[in-house]
């Protein structure tokens, strides 16, 4: 199936690893040209035919410069990519959450892409362009274990589904893409939620995460080529129609309708 994506150009946050990563690819192979922020440019990034440009999106400051030097370097795009977020596990409870975790999960992993979206605005206006932004199952299935990141992710589903009734009248599509989990570093590095959740059960990562897995129906992680080709897909204008919505990846794991 021909996209009709070459010749495009998109920004992806959070572009080094993981999903990112994996979207920036996908996107490459279509033709897109990339401009690709990231905190480090790891060699994998370095490796490939993209704008690459290291930026903390976690600052004010961060997201706009991203967008001005897509700007500078790339006389602008049609397709924004929202994807940079973290996620620590909670085991100690609701109680052991301070405030400056609160801030720190709500500036990641919501502002950063309200910042960004922001920023890009004009541009993606201006071309009638597209913004796709990477969420989380977790919006709609709370977990105590990341009260946190749940209730970030909760806001940015909302989010979005709010600017995609704004920005739909001036010819931008505005959806977001929620994976369960995903087989990145993010859940199965050192130091990822498999880790983190063993180390305060004492339990091996490896178990830890066959238990996540064994949770959706497919029984396993979903790819993280997958849900870039779903990102993909949502970036071309084979979804011209398509604005609004929100496309859950767990392999079965969401029970409802």
């Amino acid at each position: 199936m021909d996209l009709h994506l070459s010749g495009k150009t998109a920004v992806v946050t959070g572009a080094g690893r993981g999903i990112g990563l994996a979207v920036t690819r996908a996107l490459l192979d279509e033709g897109v040209k990339v401009v690709a922020g990231s905190r480090t440019i790891g060699a994998e990034l370095e490796g490939l035919p993209v704008e690459a440009f290291a930026v903390d999106l976690g600052t004010t400051d961060g997201p706009a410069q991203l967008v001005d030097e897509a700007i500078t370097r790339a006389g602008g795009f049609d397709i924004l990519v929202n994807n940079v977020g973290s996620v620590h596990p909670r085991p100690g409870g609701f109680a052991s959450v301070t405030d400056d975790d609160w801030l720190e999960t709500l500036n990641l992993d919501l502002m950063s892409a309200v910042r960004t979206t922001r920023a890009a605005l004009p541009v993606l206006i201006e071309r009638s362009g597209v913004i796709v932004t990477v969420c989380s199952v977790n919006a709609t299935l709370p977990d105590p274990l990341v009260i946190d990141y749940s209730a970030a992710k909760a806001a940015c589903l909302s989010f979005f589904k709010s600017l995609s009734k704004e920005l739909g009248p001036q010819g931008v599509r505005v959806n977001t893409v929620s994976p369960g989990p995903v087989a990145t570093d993010l859940w199965l590095g050192k130091g990822g939620v498999a880790e983190t959740v063993g180390g305060a059960v004492g339990a091996a990562p490896k178990d830890i995460a066959a238990q996540a897995a064994k949770g959706s129906v497919t029984g396993r992680f979903t790819r993280p080529e997958e849900v870039a080709d779903l990102v993909v897909f949502l970036a071309s204008d084979r979804a011209g129609n398509l604005t609004g919505a929100d496309i859950i990846l767990d392999g079965g794991l969401t029970p409802t309708i």
